[in-house]
Order: structure tokens, then C-alpha cells, then sequence
């Protein structure tokens, strides 16, 4: 698999290196359009999104994207089987009401998913509940509890039984510290951040 671009978020980068050139692809929670500017722009891809945040959505059709505002609980149904080569869920599976319906969903509509998320098991984590007693803000995780969009507290090992439970093949994992990757091993402590590329 493809090393990350420099130019983006370090999961977005990775999710960019490693979709095919000129694949159909839909980015459910796609933000401000950094993923999708660059998948159209760099991999020719027919790049589409859905954003929950009405400025979000404004800010990616003034860059000239294909953006409708939805919901990932509930608007997904509206996409057909197959409608896509990939379906990417990045920094969004932790604040959806029913990520195990989600995943569902991404994998429905398309051929493999991308998804990435906060490991909420990762030492600094830990460390922070350990002696504090107190949930964590950390530089990725900047924002307090009774604010955060985060409704489910996900870890990279909770994800794997998950997919495990759902009959889904890993394809590709990647581990981010910081912004630097990471090895696999004992990566339910070590890693920041996850990225996961599934298919049925």
C-alpha cells in the first residue's frame, strides 16, 4: 500500500495514497472537502460527499465540490447497492448513534470502506484516567466531555472484534502516533489514530 501525502490530515493522507485512480468514492462526514479536493484533484476520482454541518457543506460546494447535507444514522439508506467504488468514514464512526449500523451502510453502498478513528485506549488515554480520573483533552482529542461529538469511546481493539464479529476482511490497516505511523504491534496502546480499509 501507498505511503501518506504530506498535504492533508495524516488519516486523510493515507485514505488518499490508497484509493484507485478514477474510482467513484463517497465521503460520509467529509468536513470542509480536504479529502475530496484531493481525491479529484490527484486521483482523477469522482469524488462525492455528505456532511452533517450546514457550513461544511457551504464551504465544499464554494471549493466547487458535489456535497448534500445528511446524516450518516439515517440518510445512508438513501444511497443504492453499489453506488461506489469506496465508502469512507473518517473521524465520524465515535459520534454516530449505531457505528456497527454504519458500517453496515458503508459497506452496502460500497465496494470497500475506509474508516478512521480515535483509539480512545491509547496510552496518554490511560494515563490521563489513571491519575486524574478525568477524560482526557489531548491535542486530537481537544475538546471537553460535556461538548465533545464524541458519543462512543472506541478503541482499535474494540473495532477489530467488531469487524470480526461482522465477517469483514481487513484489507489494509495503517497507526498513526501523532502524525507519524505506527507498527500494529500493541497498537491498541500505541496508536493515536486508526485506519481501517474493509471489505465484505
Amino acid at each position: 500500500m501507498s505511503a501518506p501525502q504530506n498535504e492533508l490530515r495524516p488519516d486523510l493522507a493515507i485514505i488518499a495514497a490508497n484509493v484507485a485512480p478514477g474510482s467513484k468514492v463517497l465521503d460520509v462526514g467529509c468536513g470542509d472537502g480536504d479529502l475530496l479536493a484531493a481525491l479529484r484533484d490527484t486521483r482523477q476520482a469522482d469524488a462525492r460527499g455528505m456532511e452533517l454541518d450546514p457550513m461544511g457543506v457551504a464551504e465544499c460546494v464554494a471549493r466547487g465540490l458535489s456535497v448534500i447535507q445528511g446524516d450518516a444514522d439515517t440518510d445512508l439508506s438513501f444511497y443504492p447497492d453499489g453506488a461506489v467504488d469506496y465508502a469512507i468514514l473518517s473521524q465520524t464512526l465515535q459520534t454516530t448513534r449505531r457505528p456497527d449500523l454504519v458500517l453496515d451502510e458503508l459497506l452496502r453502498i460500497g465496494g470497500k470502506a475506509f474508516v478512521s478513528f480515535p483509539n480512545f485506549a491509547h496510552w496518554r488515554v490511560r494515563l490521563s484516567l489513571l491519575w486524574h480520573g478525568r477524560m482526557p483533552v489531548t491535542r486530537l482529542l481537544p475538546i471537553a466531555w460535556y461538548e465533545t461529538p464524541n458519543i462512543h469511546h472506541v478503541t482499535v481493539s474494540d473495532f477489530r472484534d467488531l469487524v470480526a464479529a461482522k465477517g469483514l476482511k481487513v484489507e489494509g490497516a495503517w497507526f498513526l502516533s501523532g502524525d507519524r505511523l505506527t507498527s500494529a504491534a500493541a497498537a491498541s496502546w500505541r496508536a493515536e489514530h486508526a485506519v481501517f480499509l474493509l471489505s465484505r
